[in-house]
């Protein structure tokens, strides 16, 4: 850390006390939690205990409070490696506070070191804000550094520029840079695998299929939208958090993205990687959604600018493309945008494919009924 930054927590640590906040000259607040995580009672001078922590983001937390500059402990937070780029050899789900994950996600600050582990790791920078849910907040960055001197020649300085987050642009406080991941301490949502797959013929918007892989397939189901009750459209489901490193979330270091061609607000686009076609193209959200189902209305509306674009952009290359969505077991929506050639191969051609393929591979394709949508069904 840079020398003021030092200089400040050993005076903080020493004559501040185990915890507390300090605020510079210049509106630069660092928060400080100093020792190991206690379990003892009464705890001891060099420890911190549950109690601690709370107090502490009970003195910051207030209406108006928006995060600190930085945050500085011994332990790392557990849990900090989710979502994230490899932390080496240090398990981060076995090593580090559980209260220290607590207080980070609490205080949300812009910078947080630690060095007990005496390893050096940045993390990929994290999100303070579920997208799409919550107001867009800074990120956060992680970085903890080895002891001083040490042998191995790992990182112990991390020289930066910061300016006060009191005095920083709004808009420019909140930009998402492009390799930001969820946020470690969030607990992930379970939710029960879908197994429906659409198939939508561009020309034809009604003509749209589904089946389903549950034991009872083969027989029909109510496809008129009657039963249940309700025909009315189901709201979109708020977005689920991955189960691990997800290959198509905008922000996972898994995306390829050499691959990808237009981003949106909601939505990009990308080449498939072992695509069908030359020009075979994938249109995804960037917010963590399992199936079409689960879009809200935004994304809902993005999607649909996405195909208008690419149904005149094929168009004008003499074709025509087939979109559908395969969603079994899968964990993040992909719309799969095949072109065909226009003159020999009508809507009427690619609904017969698509049935006479079923058949061979015994799946029973159920169409949904005209002026309806997958949601009803």
């Amino acid at each position: 850390v840079t020398c003021d930054v030092c200089i400040s927590r050993a005076h903080l640590c020493i004559h501040a006390g185990r915890r507390g906040l300090y605020t510079g000259t210049s509106g630069l607040q660092i928060a400080y939690l100093s020792g190991t995580e206690s379990q003892e009672e009464p705890t001891p001078a060099y420890s911190f205990s549950a109690k601690d922590v709370a107090e502490l983001k009970m003195s910051l937390l207030a209406p108006n409070f928006k995060g600190v500059d930085i945050l500085l402990t011994s332990p790392w937070p557990r849990d900090v490696g989710t979502f994230a780029n490899s932390a080496g050899e240090i398990d981060t789900k076995k090593c580090g506070s559980r209260l220290v994950s607590d207080l980070a996600a609490s205080l949300k600050p812009r910078y947080h070191f630690a060095a007990l582990e005496k390893a050096y790791y940045e993390r990929l920078p994290y999100r303070n804000h579920t997208v799409l849910q919550e107001t867009p907040q800074h990120v956060t960055r992680f970085i903890a550094l080895a002891d001083v001197g040490n042998t191995s020649k790992k990182k112990y300085l991390y020289a930066f520029s910061i300016v006060p987050m009191s005095s920083m642009d709004p808009a420019e406080l909140v930009k998402q840079p492009q390799d930001v991941t969820e946020n470690p301490y969030r607990k992930s949502r379970k939710e029960a695998p879908k197994t429906k797959a659409a198939v939508d013929a561009e020309e034809e918007p009604a003509c749209q299929f589904f089946f389903d892989l549950k034991k009872h397939q083969g027989k029909k189901r109510p496809s008129d939208g009657k039963e249940g009750g309700n025909s009315q459209p189901k709201q979109g489901k708020k977005p689920s958090q991955p189960t691990g490193p997800c290959w198509f979330c905008l922000a996972s270091p898994e995306v390829e993205k050499h691959l990808v061609v237009s981003i949106g607000t909601h939505c990009y686009l990308a080449l498939a990687k072992g695509g069908l076609l030359p020009d075979h193209v994938l249109i995804l959200p960037i917010g963590h959604y399992q199936s079409v189902v689960d879009l809200s209305p935004e994304v809902v509306e993005e999607v649909t600018k996405y195909k208008s674009a690419l149904k005149e952009f094929f168009r004008s290359k003499g074709k025509r493309y087939v979109l559908f969505e395969r969603n079994y077991r899968s964990q993040h929506l992909q719309l799969q945008v095949i072109p065909v050639p226009l003159d020999h191969c009508t809507p009427e051609d690619i609904k017969e494919s698509f049935i006479a393929q079923a058949q061979e591979q015994q799946i029973e394709l159920l169409e949904i009924p005209e002026h309806s949508d997958i949601t009803q069904v």
